[in-house]
């Protein structure tokens, strides 16, 4: 007899392939004709990511957030400065990489302020985690960076150290950080630490 955590683990394993089902729909459908794209990890209300893509019309981007109110409001501000090459979706960011469209690869990851999840316990939820650079890098583009900044001084050691033990990334120290825009929730920060990899061949 199966047990309920069993049957338990199992439903959540169906309901994540059918999430990841429709997410690739989704992707096939927005992303239609793009090859490389710049992706945000937590894109939040979407301030900074649609200041990148006016600066950068010629680059394709994308942008997730778990929040529907955030997401939402990332899409009236897409809308209404007419940025047609500029996406925001709905997504958990393992989800989305496992629904990319295989001959689409990301080129540039931003990952800006994500929570630290600082109690020791809580540290499995960060984003930064070997299995999730795996599968980051799996679905980068060669020599493709990943930007990543915190206030959070334990979350930026965390991330220098599983950065410099990852076969498929390389920190690069000298690298100038490729856009700024001031966000009102950057503001509320009490410091700003930078780390930029780049993924190896």
């Amino acid at each position: 007899m199966r047990t309920g955590k069993v049957m338990g683990r199992d439903w959540a394993e169906a309901r994540r392939a059918d999430r990841v089902r429709l997410l690739a729909a989704t992707l096939g459908a927005a992303l239609a004709g793009r090859r490389r794209f710049t992706f945000e990890l937590g894109s939040g209300h979407g301030h900074w990511l649609a200041a990148y893509a006016a600066a950068r019309p010629e680059e394709s981007c994308v942008g997730i957030d778990l929040i529907s109110d955030r997401v939402e409001k990332a899409l009236r501000k897409r809308e209404k400065a007419g940025l047609d090459n500029l996406v925001f979706l709905k997504a958990e960011a393992t989800e989305f990489l496992d629904a990319l469209p295989a001959d689409t690869l990301i080129a540039r990851t931003f990952i800006l302020y994500p929570d630290p999840w600082p109690k020791k316990k809580h540290h499995k939820n960060r984003f930064i985690q070997p299995e999730s650079l795996d599968a980051l890098a799996a679905k980068s583009a060669p020599d493709a960076r990943l930007h990543f900044r915190t206030d959070d001084a334990a979350y930026h050691a965390w991330t220098c150290e599983a950065l410099a033990a990852h076969p498929r990334w390389e920190i690069l120290p000298g690298e100038p950080w490729p856009f700024e825009q001031v966000t009102f929730f950057e503001e509320r920060m009490k410091a700003r630490r930078d780390v930029i990899a780049r993924r190896k061949d």
